[in-house]
């Protein structure tokens, strides 16, 4: 069920658009904020009738766009970009270290729930690759030797 709160920050999404299903990533956004960065079956349910669509539209975008959560994640999401500029610049020997640093795979959540770690396409910064981001701060030309350091920052 959406709180009080939640209903006024949907309504004051819906003013900005013509349309209610216009507005569904943006609705989808402020509930995630809201609910603990991701969105559960339950929140599609809570939301759908709000926009006039079914679960399974607000589901498809919700699985579609790689800033919205399907499934509970860390305190700080690590989003690793994989896209080629990256990759030709070494973002898979970064992605390894943190993977061993944090004792996680690729779309995992540390046990004590700090980290998440995703793969993500294109942070926007192919000239400064490889790239990764951290909640929303990014990191651009990184190194290896950068990570303990850029995760000791993420207490």
């Amino acid at each position: 069920m959406l709180t009080e709160q939640e209903h006024e920050v949907l309504a004051q999404e819906l003013e900005r658009y013509p349309d209610r299903r216009a507005a569904s990533i943006d609705c989808l956004v402020r509930l995630q904020e809201s609910r603990g960065g991701w969105l559960s079956d339950e929140t599609l349910a809570d939301l759908a009738p709000v926009l006039d669509m079914s679960v399974h539209e607000l589901d498809a975008l919700a699985t579609f766009y790689n800033r919205l959560n399907r499934r509970p994640v860390g305190r700080h999401l690590i989003r690793v970009c994989d896209s080629v500029s990256c990759w030709i610049m070494g973002s898979d020997a970064v992605c390894a270290v943190l993977r061993e640093r944090l004792g996680i795979d690729l779309g995992c959540t540390t046990p004590d729930g700090r980290f998440t770690l995703l793969p993500t396409q294109c942070l926007g910064a192919c000239e400064r690759a490889p790239v990764l981001s951290i909640d929303d701060k990014q990191y651009t030309d990184l190194r290896a030797d950068d990570l303990d350091a850029i995760l000791a920052d993420h207490d």
